[in-house]
């Protein structure tokens, strides 16, 4: 049953549920005498949201659920949405820059285009840089104790 507007011609307005098909008004709820239906104004409830940004959107195989075809279509057509989004107010557009890396230890903290030199290996974070820059992930070890000395 839907929520109708009444007003009084004591001036009371009020909100009633009521059935679509009912033929008789409710009295006023202030002085009792006849009310009559006012038409609703057009309300939104919630919040209005733009969809998953470009960072949101699933960048891995994982991401989409081993290639799932309904949630991929899906995601195709949200992507195809916030992007005329997106060409209508560029401001919510966000940084434009490829993504480097997404999985693993960059998950929170993915890498852009830019962020780092091209020679060397990118920051991990929350770990300390080494200098040298291969990049193969190996662990250092403690420095080696200095030779005990000999006896003469």
């Amino acid at each position: 049953m839907p929520i109708y507007v009444f007003r009084c011609g004591c001036g009371v307005r009020f909100e009633h549920l009521t059935s679509m098909t009912a033929t008789t008004t409710p009295a006023c709820p202030s002085c009792g005498g006849e009310t009559a239906k006012v038409p609703a104004r057009f309300s939104l409830g919630g919040q209005a949201s733009p969809g998953l940004s470009r960072d949101e959107m699933p960048q891995t195989w994982k991401g989409v659920y081993d290639g799932n075809a309904e949630y991929v279509d899906r995601a195709r057509r949200d992507w195809d949405a916030r992007q005329k989004l997106e060409e209508k107010y560029p401001e919510i557009a966000g940084d434009q820059r490829p993504i480097l890396a997404h999985e693993g230890r960059y998950h929170e903290v993915p890498l852009r285009a830019g962020d780092i030199p091209l020679s060397g290996t990118p920051p991990v974070p929350g770990a300390r840089a080494h200098g040298h820059g291969h990049g193969h992930g190996h662990g250092h070890a403690a420095p080696a104790a200095p030779p005990a000395p000999k006896g003469d």
